[in-house]
């Protein structure tokens, strides 16, 4: 109860230093507006918001699942293959170092303005975390703890299933919290690139017509969004109970 009630001041304290601290600043409503006119921006246009927001929790939700699918699978191919830790790793690894900014505009290019190009702009931002928590979570496991399973005559399926799930899954669970807001950032990318809905058009649109409050409104609702998929992986995460150790 107590952490609930030093989380709910903090925010509520954050809430009235920006409603009241810019009029006590003098900052123009154009560059910061109130949150009481952010908030009352968002509801007159609720509809609107609320179906774009709809729009890219899609895209978010389902690029995500597209990285952490990908993500685990080359991880794995890099760790059990000799191969592809030297010839697919550094690639991926150079992908990585690209900007991805600016390899939004060839997802428009490559897959139009619709769907398909959010999705690819979202995995491309998602899953590298994935890759690199898969692979030093299966890369971590003891190698006594291996030769202790070949000497009970497990098979590679059980020691991979038994030993290296479990003492990867602490390092994985990391991984996809790093990926989840990234996710949200590339699907918001993607969209400022191209597209005709989701919250990112609607920070694009409200910017063109000079409408501050509205525009903050949909950050303020992409940055909740991020906050509360975020909390679910968090919560996902308490499942892994052991923490490290393999069982």
């Amino acid at each position: 109860m107590k952490r609930w009630l030093e989380t709910i001041v903090f925010w509520g304290a954050f809430a009235l230093l920006w409603e009241y601290g810019v009029a006590a600043l003098g900052i123009r409503r154009y560059l910061l507006p109130p949150l009481s006119a952010v908030l009352q921006a968002g509801w007159a246009e609720r509809e609107m918001v609320v179906g774009d927001a709809w729009v890219t929790l899609c895209e978010v939700l389902i690029g995500f699942a597209v990285a952490v699918l990908g993500g685990v699978v080359l991880g794995m191919l890099i760790h059990f293959s000799a191969f592809t830790r030297r010839t697919l790793y550094p690639f991926i690894t150079a992908l990585q170092s690209m900007p991805k900014i600016a390899l939004a505009p060839l997802m428009i290019v490559w897959f139009g303005y619709g769907f398909a190009s959010k999705i690819a702009a979202t995995f491309l931002f998602a899953f590298f975390p994935v890759v690199i928590a898969t692979l030093g979570g299966l890369s971590g496991v003891a190698a006594n703890l291996d030769e202790h399973f070949r000497a009970l005559g497990a098979s590679r399926w059980d020691t991979f299933w038994r030993l290296h799930v479990p003492a990867a899954m602490p390092s994985f669970i990391d991984g996809i919290k790093i990926s989840m807001p990234l996710a949200v950032i590339g699907a918001i990318v993607g969209e400022f690139i191209g597209a005709e809905e989701g919250l990112g058009h609607l920070i694009t649109l409200a910017t063109a017509n000079a409408k501050s409050d509205l525009m903050f409104a949909a950050i303020l609702v992409i940055t909740v969004m991020a906050t509360l998929l975020y909390w679910l992986v968090e919560m996902a995460s308490r499942l892994v109970w052991w923490r490290g150790k393999a069982v």
